[in-house]
C-alpha cells in the first residue's frame, strides 16, 4: 500500500484574519461580534455561559474582520449617540436598520457584550476606540460645521450669557 501524504488544509480568509483577543475588544465592537457570531436568537444567559460567550464574541469578530468590525461599531455608536440626543436622522434610522435588521437581536447582543466586560476587562487602547464614534451623513445638529450658534451661560451666578458660534454638542465641536 502506498504511503499517503496528508497535507494541511489552509483556509486563505481564514488566515488573513489576525488573531482576537477579548481584551483588545472594545464593547461595541464585542456587541456588533456577537450580532454577526452564531448566537440563537432566543439565548437566554446562564451562569457558567461565560466561555460560550466569548467564543461567540471571537467567531463573530473573525467573521467581521477587525477592520470591518470596528468601522460598524463606531457607526453604531454614532446612532446611539444621535438617538440619545434626540436628533437621529433618516439616513441614520435606514443605514442602521440596514446593519441590524433584527432590533431585539441588537437590543439584547449590547446588554450580553456588557455582561461580559464585567468578566474579561476592556484593554485601555479598545475602551479609547469604543469613545470614537461615526455617523451615516453629516452631524444631524451642526451639518458638520462643528460649530452652532447659541446663548453660551459665560457666569452661572450672574445669569450671564453671551451668543455666538460654540463647539457642537453631538459630534464634537473643534477637535
Amino acid at each position: 500500500m502506498p504511503a499517503t501524504l496528508v497535507a494541511e488544509h489552509v483556509n486563505p480568509i481564514a488566515s488573513s484574519v489576525p488573531a482576537v483577543s477579548i481584551e483588545d475588544l472594545s464593547n461595541g465592537e464585542r456587541a456588533v461580534a456577537l450580532y454577526a457570531s452564531d448566537l440563537p436568537d432566543g439565548y437566554r444567559y446562564k451562569r457558567g455561559d461565560d466561555a460560550q460567550l466569548v467564543s461567540w464574541i471571537i467567531q463573530g469578530a473573525k467573521r467581521m474582520g477587525l477592520d470591518r468590525l470596528r468601522r460598524t461599531a463606531a457607526l453604531a455608536a454614532g446612532f446611539h449617540l444621535s438617538r440619545q440626543a434626540k436628533r437621529v436622522t433618516a439616513e441614520q434610522t435606514r443605514a442602521h436598520a440596514e446593519r441590524f435588521p433584527k432590533v431585539r437581536r441588537d437590543r439584547r447582543t449590547g446588554e450580553l457584550a456588557a455582561l461580559v466586560t464585567l468578566y474579561a476587562p476592556v484593554s485601555d487602547e479598545a475602551r479609547e476606540r469604543g469613545l470614537q464614534y461615526l455617523m451615516d451623513g453629516p452631524c444631524p445638529e451642526c451639518g458638520d460645521t462643528r460649530q452652532v450658534w447659541r446663548s453660551w451661560c459665560v457666569d452661572v451666578n450672574a445669569d450671564w450669557y453671551e451668543e455666538g458660534y460654540g463647539p457642537c454638542f453631538l459630534c464634537g465641536g473643534a477637535a
